[in-house]
C-alpha cells in the first residue's frame, strides 16, 4: 500500500504531507485500517533460504534474512490483494496490488518479468544497456524505460520522479544507502538477495519473491517447478560416473596478479560437480570468489584438460596476448577453453549474466554437453561456447 495513493500529487505535496501529518496519522489517512487478528500460514519453499513467505486470506507477508552477504537484519513486507486494507505499521515495505509499474536495479531480475509475462510494467533500470532480453531491449527503444544512471545503482533523484508501485534493490549496488529516502516518498523498496543463495535452484527459487510482489505467485511456482524438474532430470546423467571419468576442470582468471576463481562451494563450482567435473579447487571451502596467486594456480591446474569460465575474451589468440602466462596451462595448448558468450544482447550485454541465475538447468545442460558429450547427444549449449584460435 502506498503512503500517497495519488500518482496525480507532487513529490514536495508527498514529503509536506508526511512531515506535517505524522507517520502514524498518515498511514490511517489511506482508508479505513482494518485491525483484526491475521491467521497466515508459512508457505514452504524447497531451496531457497534467504527469504520466507507466508500467507493469509487477501494479503502475503515476506521475510528476507539473507538480503547480502553477512547480513544480520530481516526485512518484513506486505503485500495486500486489490482492495484490501490492513494495519501495516511495524513492515519495512507495503505493496499494494495490482502493480502497474516497476523499477529493477539489476540484469538478474529482468528476467522474472518476462517469464512472468510482466515485462510491460519496467519503467526504470540503471544501465539499460546491460539488458540482454529482446522484449525488454523493445521497451527500452520505444522510450519506455527510463535510464537511471550509469553507476551500479539506481540514481534515487530519477526513482522519485517516476514514482513507481515498487523497487527492487540488489543489495551488489550501493541502493541500500536509499531505503529511508525510497520509504519517506512512499515507494515500497524490496530487497532481492538471491546472489547470497549458492544453491543453483536456490537462486532460480527467488522468483517466487518477485511472483508474490506482483500479484502472480501461481505463474511463479510453474515456472520454478518446470525449471526445477528440468534441472534434476539433467542432474541425474552424470550422478552416476565414477570419479575417474569425471575430467578436471580449471576455471578462472587473472586480473593484476591476481587469480579470481569460484570458491570450492560457491554456486558455479556445484554446477562443474553435478555436472560430472571435477574442479581443480573443489576442496576450497570457500562460498564466494577464491583470489589466488598464479604459482597456486599453475601447480593445481596446469595439467587440466578443460578450462571452463575463462571471462568473456573473443578469441584464444587474444586471451594470450591479454595475458601470456595463460599460454602455460595444457587447455589453452589443445584449445579446451570455455566462454559464457554465446549470447549477447543487442548492446552487448551477456546473457548469461541476466538469465542464469533463474535457468540454472541450462547452464547445468552445457556444462555437461562440454563435460560428457554423450550424455546429451543433439543438445546444442546456450550459454557457453569454445573460443576459437
Amino acid at each position: 500500500m502506498h503512503l500517497f495513493p495519488s500518482k496525480k500529487r507532487s513529490l514536495p505535496y508527498r514529503l509536506t504531507c508526511l512531515l506535517c501529518l505524522g507517520w502514524g496519522l498518515l498511514l490511517f489517512s489511506c482508508g479505513e485500517t482494518k485491525t483484526e487478528n491475521r491467521i497466515k500460514k508459512s508457505v514452504p519453499l524447497d531451496f531457497a533460504t534467504g527469504f520466507q513467505l507466508y500467507q493469509g486470506e487477501g494479503f502475503w507477508e515476506i521475510e528476507v534474512s539473507q538480503g547480502y552477504a553477512g547480513s544480520s537484519d530481516t526485512y518484513r513486507y506486505l503485500v495486500l490483494d486489490s482492495g484490501v486494507q490492513l494495519n501495516s505499521s511495524g513492515y519495512d515495505a507495503v505493496v499494494q496490488l495490482p502493480i502497474a509499474e516497476v523499477v529493477l536495479t539489476s540484469t538478474t531480475q529482468v528476467p522474472h518479468l518476462d517469464a512472468l509475462e510482466q515485462t510491460d510494467l519496467l519503467i526504470g533500470f540503471p544501465q539499460t544497456d546491460l539488458i540482454s532480453s529482446t522484449p525488454t531491449r523493445a521497451r527500452i527503444a520505444a522510450g519506455k524505460v527510463k535510464e537511471l544512471g550509469a553507476g551500479p545503482s539506481a540514481n534515487p533523484e530519477l526513482v522519485l520522479e517516476l514514482q513507481p508501485d515498487w523497487i527492487m534493490i540488489s543489495t551488489l549496488g550501493e541502493d541500500l544507502r536509499y531505503l529511508d529516502i525510497f520509504k519517506q516518498a512512499g515507494i515500497p523498496a524490496l530487497i532481492n538477495g538471491e546472489y547470497v543463495e549458492q544453491n543453483p535452484l536456490g537462486r532460480a527459487e527467488w522468483i517466487k519473491f518477485t511472483g508474490v510482489l506482483l500479484g502472480k505467485y501461481t505463474e511463479a511456482l510453474a515456472q520454478f517447478e518446470q525449471i526445477k524438474k528440468d534441472y534434476l532430470e539433467a542432474e541425474v546423467l552424470a550422478s552416476s560416473l565414477a570419479e575417474k571419468d569425471k575430467p578436471k576442470v580449471l576455471s578462472g582468471v587473472m586480473y593484476q596478479d591476481i587469480w579470481y576463481a569460484p570458491g570450492g562451494e560457491s554456486w558455479a563450482a556445484q554446477l562443474l560437480e553435478k555436472a560430472g567435473g571435477s574442479y581443480v579447487f573443489g576442496k576450497e571451502g570457500a562460498a564466494g570468489s577464491l583470489q589466488l596467486n598464479y604459482e597456486v594456480v599453475l601447480d593445481q591446474g596446469t595439467s587440466a584438460p578443460l578450462w571452463i569460465g575463462a571471462a568473456d575474451f573473443a578469441s584464444l589468440e587474444e586471451m594470450g596476448k591479454v595475458e601470456p602466462r595463460y599460454q602455460a596451462f595444457a587447455a589453452w595448448k589443445t584449445r579446451e577453453v570455455y566462454t559464457y558468450t554465446a549470447k549477447k544482447g543487442a548492446t552487448g550485454g551477456l546473457e548469461y549474466f541476466e538469465l542464469g541465475y533463474l535457468r540454472p538447468d541450462l547452464i547445468l545442460k552445457d556444462l555437461i554437453k562440454i563435460l560428457h558429450p554423450e550424455l546429451l547427444p543433439g543438445y546444442e549449449p546456450y550459454f557457453y561456447q569454445k573460443l576459437k584460435k
